[in-house]
């Protein structure tokens, strides 16, 4: 199997009392297998200075050396951590890396302002942590991007709306509202105030209107990957259960999915006037269409459009 499909990283797993592995951090990830001759018992020496005990969170921080095949699923809670840590500093893209049964892997933690603990040591130890000033923001599976990755070159108005295991390029802002999930991204400078789902990848140029919703195959999409090309705009409070191409526009308000039901408006008309109508996906990925509610019959229709579909605010995007 090819060195390219493989990735390695020295990291620190916090561990409960009761041996649960909580997470792991991985501070630099390597494309590749561990080097020829190098003892993958023995780790970088300003992490191996981190590994020791919070009484406060009744953890212990340990130092681990994990090596992966991309292609091999998952196999423990630090394998799955390498996994999400590969997407998220831009190692691999989403869908290219095997998360079959990562959630068994993945345990529901309590997250707190001084990292991660077991839910039982939160309520067992509440008082304690109320003294210390620490505080549980939430119970997930996942954690959020940037307790693990701060990308480059990249915006974020609310980091707990951005799981690890995100992709997102430079040029990439996430606004307040914007939701991006793990195995899922933007492939260059996009604007995101809606919520991108699992699996889902928004090309470059592209902005997803306030309140707009992509279906992912976690949330009823089933199988079919949803992507968003570029120079696309999916308008606010929009959603879209097919793929768009290039320089597509969704109007305001208008929920678009493979069993839609939309006249193809610049077809030409039949002999009592009707139009063609196909279904959503069938229109999947082509570029250059412009999805819109007829405003007396309330259809959807599909027109073809020409030239570029939204062009972002270069400065702010820088």
């Amino acid at each position: 199997m090819s060195d390219e499909r493989h990735i390695w990283g020295e990291g620190l797993a916090t561990i409960s009392e009761s041996g649960t592995v909580l997470d792991t951090w991985y501070p630099a990830p390597r494309l590749g297998r561990i080097p020829t001759g190098r003892d993958a018992a023995i780790v970088d020496d300003d992490l191996d200075r981190l590994a020791a005990p919070d009484d406060r969170r009744a953890v212990t921080i340990e130092a681990v050396t994990v090596e992966i095949s991309l292609d091999e699923p998952a196999a423990s809670t630090s394998d799955a951590y390498l996994r999400l840590h590969a997407l998220s500093h831009r190692l691999v893209k989403p869908n290219e890396v095997n998360l079959d049964g990562i959630f068994a892997h993945l345990p529901i933690v309590a997250w707190t302002t001084a990292g991660p603990m077991h839910p039982d040591d939160a309520t067992r130890l509440r008082p304690l942590l109320i003294r210390d000033g620490i505080q549980v923001q939430s119970l997930d599976k996942f954690p959020r991007l940037t307790d693990y990755v701060t990308p480059q070159g990249v915006r974020i108005g609310d980091t707990s709306r951005v799981r690890l295991g995100a992709y997102l390029s430079p040029g990439t802002t996430v606004m307040h509202e914007g939701f991006v999930n793990f195995n899922a991204g933007t492939l260059g400078a996009s604007m995101v105030e809606g919520r991108i789902s699992q699996g889902v990848v928004v090309g470059d140029g592209s902005d997803v209107g306030g309140g707009a919703s992509i279906m992912g195959t976690l949330s009823g999409g089933g199988t079919h990957r949803v992507s968003i090309g570029e120079r696309t705009l999916l308008g606010a409070n929009a959603g879209i259960g097919i793929s768009l191409g290039d320089d597509c526009v969704v109007e305001a308000g208008l929920y678009v999915t493979a069993g839609s039901k939309i006249r193809l408006a610049d077809e030409p008309a039949a002999a009592d006037g009707s139009r063609p109508i196909v279904k959503g996906a069938a229109l999947s990925g082509v570029n250059g269409v412009l999805f819109r509610r007829n405003s007396l019959t309330g259809a959807i229709e599909a027109v073809r459009r020409e030239g570029v579909g939204v062009t972002l605010n270069e400065a702010l995007h820088a």
